[in-house]
């Protein structure tokens, strides 16, 4: 099983910085730091000193460039200069380590995140990993703002987490150890608005050869690459696209859907396949029989799954493990394409999801979240090139694949994807105008570009819920929740949802949000 595959690290600062590769990890002489990259066709690792400083670096490979070699390299220090200097120009995921003598230890994580990395300390040293799992002894309570944040569906990206002692490294952030911990935010990214076209522009060819250079950026092996293909706009476009540049050769996966748009999933996906020549591999895993919240599933079961991964973890895992299966050591999405073509609130006026007005139906959220739901935007990251919720779902997906040994690649959340996406006119992203059109171009019929039916996983959710949710909030409510005791969730309020279920009067709306009391639940179970 592939378990290392970004990036685990110890560092102990003040301590032996001598550092040598051993074959499979670096480690100083005193084996006070050790940093271990997983060996996978679409990462390298790399280290220089130059004799008195050290830099250690595992970063995803680029098209058109040999491997590193991960033996550690000597240098002058003008030498060094220059390669700390180039390393953050990195066009991929990264994550970068500095050591020197008598000064703190520094973690440095790079802008075009595919992965999430996690901090935690003791008094001594240093730790980090991609999965969360890894530092449960280091979870000493609840974060109330991030536990609020998250039981009202209002996530932020930042360096909090649902645990104190636990820290996210969010990009291009960095994270300094000297005995304590200190994150320095970057400064913000800068974004462009929409602009006219120029008479004639051809929108689709650039989008095109925008996709086909976010393609392109990585070492792809089409024999080796798998394609999520659900049957919506944005993971057709891509794989379609993706098709058409390798016939015959990519294989595809989804998680089949529930409710009336289960039969309307099939045919989208049908003819996508059909429209353009895909491999005969398309692995299928029906969400609605292997269900979240299952008995067999790794939350339900005790182990120590972030509360930041997938909602959907058991079919999702499951789908993951028959995509390895194939041989694929890399996967490709559509996640990013909600943003990369959303409205702005200028275009489209709104009120942001997650307000307290909004929870007044949820009888569940407790006088906590109450008392800190105004305070969830503090201490939140700096705008990133890319969208924070795009950020938040590239986390969520990546530990599943990852501990299967499959690479994400996510060519929506390339910054001149994103770039592009905000220089369109509001015409070509309303309602995904530009996905809609590119897939109209390949001929494709109105039932593919104009879907009458809603695709989603809300039946999924529904049927987990009153499956085997309602068996979970019934247990928590009899052995007790530290949520009850934080004052995040009442207990008298989570009865009568409970009620709701058991008495066939769920509402999607309200008692959809349930699944996230138990996400945290099972989460404050297994770290705390």
């Amino acid at each position: 099983m592939a378990g290392e595959i970004v990036l685990k690290l110890r560092l102990t600062p003040y301590a032996d910085i001598t550092w040598q590769w051993l074959g499979d990890r670096y480690r100083t002489g005193d084996h006070r730091s050790e940093f271990t990259p997983y060996e996978h066709p679409m990462v390298e690792c790399l280290a220089v000193t130059d004799g008195e400083r050290s830099l250690l670096m595992v970063r995803e490979r680029v098209a058109g460039r040999s491997r590193c070699e991960p033996l550690v390299r000597e240098v002058s220090t003008r030498e060094y200069d220059r390669a700390r200097e180039l390393a953050e120009q990195w066009p991929g995921d990264y994550a970068l380590v500095e050591t020197a003598p008598d000064e703190p230890v520094q973690v440095t994580a790079g802008a075009c995140r595919t992965t999430p990395l996690y901090l935690a300390h003791d008094t001594v040293s240093l730790h980090a990993s991609w999965d969360m799992g890894d530092l449960r002894s280091y979870a000493h309570g609840i974060n109330h703002k991030e536990a609020a944040r998250l039981m009202l569906y209002r996530p932020r990206y930042s360096t909090d987490t649902l645990f104190t002692g636990i820290h996210r490294l969010t990009e291009r952030a960095r994270a300094y150890f000297g005995g304590h911990l200190f994150v320095r935010y970057p400064e913000p990214a800068l974004h462009t608005g929409s602009r006219e076209l120029v008479p004639g522009a051809d929108v689709l060819g650039a989008f095109m050869r925008v996709l086909d250079d976010a393609l392109d950026a990585r070492p792809l092996d089409p024999d080796r690459t798998l394609f999520h293909l659900t049957g919506g706009f944005d993971s057709g476009t891509v794989a379609t696209r993706a098709a058409e540049r390798f016939p015959g050769r990519l294989s595809t996966a989804a998680l089949l859907i529930g409710g009336s748009g289960r039969e309307q999933q099939m045919r989208r996906r049908a003819e996508m396949r059909a429209a353009v020549p895909f491999g005969a591999a398309d692995e299928l895993i029906d969400a609605m029989t292997d269900l979240p919240l299952h008995p067999a599933c790794l939350r339900v079961s005790g182990a120590a799954i972030s509360p930041y991964e997938d909602p959907l973890h058991h079919p999702f895992v499951l789908l993951t493990d028959r995509i390895a299966a194939t041989g694929a050591h890399t996967v490709v999405t559509g996640l990013g394409g909600d943003e990369m073509v959303a409205l702005t609130q200028e275009e489209y006026p709104h009120r942001a999801a997650g307000s307290m007005e909004d929870a007044g139906s949820l009888l569940w959220i407790g006088r906590r979240v109450g008392e800190l739901a105004e305070f969830g935007d503090d201490g939140i990251a700096p705008p990133a090139s890319v969208n924070s919720m795009t950020l938040l779902s590239l986390e969520s997906a990546a530990p599943v694949l990852l501990r299967a040994g499959l690479w994400p690649l996510h060519p929506f959340a390339d910054p001149d994807m994103v770039a592009l996406g905000e220089a369109l006119p509001m015409d070509w992203r309303e309602l995904k105008q530009l996905q809609r059109r590119r897939l109209a171009s390949l001929g494709m019929s109105s039932d593919v570009t104009l879907p009458t039916e809603r695709e989603s996983f809300a039946e999924v959710v529904q049927h987990a819920l009153i499956t085997h949710g309602a068996g979970l909030l019934r247990d928590m409510l009899n052995s007790g929740s530290a949520l009850f005791e934080a004052g995040l969730v009442d207990p008298d309020g989570l009865r009568a949802g409970l009620k709701a279920l058991n008495h066939d009067q769920y509402d999607e709306m309200r008692h959809s949000q349930l699944i996230e009391v138990i996400h945290l639940h099972l989460a404050t179970v297994a770290y705390l």
